[in-house]
């Protein structure tokens, strides 16, 4: 039986502010894709449904999903889970667009304004709410001006559907080019000891701006959390091993990193994701990571990240351990790195 470490009741206390324009959420969101099943391997739906009562319980009020995730699936089960609480006490961020086939695999993206209502009204209904707090397409749409899109986006807000407008995996001239139709409230994007390519010019870009930044793989889906393993690729559902940074060398190398990484937790006294989600938080009080903790035991493990404050020879010693850059392999699979805004 496995053993479940528990969450105190309102764990995480502070806040931070998405942006000049955006709302104020907690420290730490919760992302929601890993509770659906054929992403990190099987889920367990009850253990989920707990592990959203416990994430609000504790104080996180931003919860993260996509239409896609599950083909609606994940939508689903957070309207179970979020059935009995007051709407005014958790914020949704949805993305939206990203299109599947039978059999698995996508398809691109669709972000014409007459699609983004359509998933919008969708996604709602499933959800079972009258709103959605931030809405972002998943990906830029090639065929669609980042323009229209936002301006549908905002007829919605007009409209009172939709609170924010939010963007995912998109560079520095399309967070310009969308801000200028309405205010960006944040960029969804990766962002991890072993994910920096925000740094060069998008982030400046959003600090310049005021957007903020919601960090989406701090532990780079599992690699950095100090509890993956090579033998955990081949678990029924399991699909990271299709992630160039999980195969073969690639892993073996990136594995070492996390072993460094795991000496300098060892001198804080704390685990491997906890150090991880702290350097993320510790970067800027504009970035909130998202942790997608699928049950209450990890949950627990990333919330005693938001106690934790690096000093300056901290963050110098995890650079040390694990520098920017070093990291081997790609974060998607080529196919799929073609369609985000920046790279590693």
């Amino acid at each position: 039986m496995q053993t479940r470490t528990p969450v105190t009741t309102r764990t995480l206390g502070s806040t931070r502010t998405l942006g000049t324009d955006g709302p104020v959420v907690s420290a730490l969101g919760l992302g929601a894709m890993g509770m659906t099943n054929g992403v990190y391997g099987a889920s367990d739906r009850a253990e989920s449904i707990a592990t959203v009562h416990a994430a609000l319980d504790a104080g996180i009020t931003l919860i993260d999903t996509g239409d896609h995730y599950g083909t609606g699936h994940n939508e689903m089960l957070l309207a179970e889970a979020l059935r009995d609480r007051p709407r005014d006490s958790y914020l949704l961020s949805v993305k939206f667009g990203a299109l599947s086939q039978p059999g698995g695999g996508f398809n691109g993206q669709d972000s014409r304004p007459a699609a983004v209502k359509n998933f919008l009204i969708h996604s709602m209904t499933r959800l079972g709410v009258d709103h959605i707090d931030i809405y972002r397409p998943a990906r830029l749409d090639p065929a669609v001006p980042i323009e229209e899109t936002v301006g549908a986006i905002k007829e919605m807000i007009d409209a009172g559907h939709v609170r924010h407008v939010g963007l995912s995996e998109v560079g520095a001239d399309t967070i310009r080019r969308a801000h200028a139709v309405h205010p960006v409230a944040d960029l969804q994007i990766e962002y991890s000891l072993i994910s920096r390519a925000v740094e060069s010019e998008v982030l400046p870009t959003l600090r310049e701006l005021g957007i903020g930044l919601t960090a989406y793989g701090v532990l780079s889906r599992g690699l950095i959390s100090g509890h993956w393993k090579p033998a955990d690729a081949g678990r029924p559902g399991e699909n990271r091993g299709r992630m160039p940074r999980f195969q073969g060398a690639n892993a073996e190398h990136n594995l070492a990193l996390v072993e460094a990484l795991r000496r300098v937790a060892g001198t804080r006294d704390v685990t491997v994701a906890q150090l991880a989600i702290a350097w993320v938080a510790a970067q800027g009080d504009d970035i909130v990571p998202l942790v997608g903790a699928r049950t209450r035991t990890r949950l627990a493990e990333a919330l005693a990240s938001a106690n934790l404050k690096l000093s300056a020879a901290d963050l110098a010693e995890i650079e040390r351990a694990v520098p920017k850059g070093a990291a081997r392999g790609d974060r998607y699979p080529s196919a799929m790195m073609s369609g985000v805004g920046v790279g590693n």
